[in-house]
């Protein structure tokens, strides 16, 4: 009732192969946190906020502790954005997948009134880019990061000593969820915010061309931040040439947002009381 014209916005999407990883590791509590950033991220960027989110899990057999394991995982995305999971369908497909195969999707709806939706049409030259780092490759590109790992034989259960921690529980990684961030944003300037960018499969150029009208260029400054150790790694383990791996992985950016430049500091702070270090990466001309 406090909008003028609401809209309803949908998104859908999945987590792709990155349940082969979770697979393999046995390990299901986290790939849920990864489908709701997937799809509830995607849904923000036109300033839509969240309200609800069904999910759908297919199996080759139902193994309860697995399917509880990656509902709870949902189920803590959905608070982390402050969206309700409202239901669901698990459906058993033997003979198709193994016993342990599985395969996730999920669709939120939200809203946004007319004259706040966010996107090109409000991105002018001058814009300034603020982004906000990944929590590592997210969930796309894991053909290739899996790819890499029979190549290279990595074993998902040795330590990495770079990280402190397993190759698998690198991979398994959780996708940070920008959500709130961005609604946040929004709320404290909702004229001088743009446009966001979600940078998900394609990489930073093919999603940030999403938002930037024909007659505009945006132009990252690669000195304002470094490649992931990650990424770093896995690159190096598999010989993936620099070109390859920002069109496949995120390199260190998750989210960008568009912002008139008055508003810049305004905009870091409100994301560092957030917990968000997030640093000017770029400017649209």
């Amino acid at each position: 009732k406090s909008m003028k014209q609401p809209l309803l916005a949908t998104s859908t999407d999945g987590v792709g192969t990155k349940t082969e990883i979770a697979r393999a590791l046995g390990k299901y509590d986290t790939i849920g946190e990864d489908l709701v950033a997937m799809v509830v991220d995607d849904l923000v960027v036109c300033g839509a906020e969240p309200l609800f989110m069904t999910d759908y899990i297919a199996v080759g057999k139902v193994i309860p502790e697995n399917i509880a394991d990656i509902v709870a995982g949902i189920a803590r995305g959905c608070a982390k954005a402050n969206t309700a999971l409202i239901g669901g369908e698990t459906a058993e497909h033997p003979g198709l997948l193994g016993d342990d195969e599985f395969d996730i999707a999920g669709a939120a709806t939200g809203v946004v009134d007319a004259e706040h939706q966010l996107g090109s049409h409000r991105v002018k030259a001058g814009d300034i880019i603020i982004a906000m780092p990944s929590s590592g490759f997210h969930a796309n590109g894991y053909s290739l990061v899996r790819h890499i790992i029979k190549g290279a034989g990595i074993d998902l259960q040795a330590n990495v000593n770079e990280f402190g921690k397993s190759a698998g529980e690198l991979f398994l990684t959780p996708t940070q969820i920008y959500a709130l961030d961005c609604l946040a944003l929004i709320k404290a300037m909702p004229e001088h915010l743009h446009a966001f960018s979600h940078i998900t499969g394609g990489g930073i150029a093919e999603n940030t061309a999403r938002v930037i009208p024909e007659h505009l260029t945006a132009t990252y400054d690669r000195s304002t931040w470094s490649l992931p150790i990650e990424m770093e790694f896995t690159a190096r383990m598999g010989g993936v040439p620099q070109a390859d791996m920002e069109r496949t992985w995120n390199c260190g950016i998750g989210m960008s947002a568009f912002v008139d430049p008055s508003v810049v500091d305004l905009t870091l702070r409100s994301l560092a009381d957030r917990g968000m270090k997030a640093w000017v990466a770029g400017v649209v001309s």
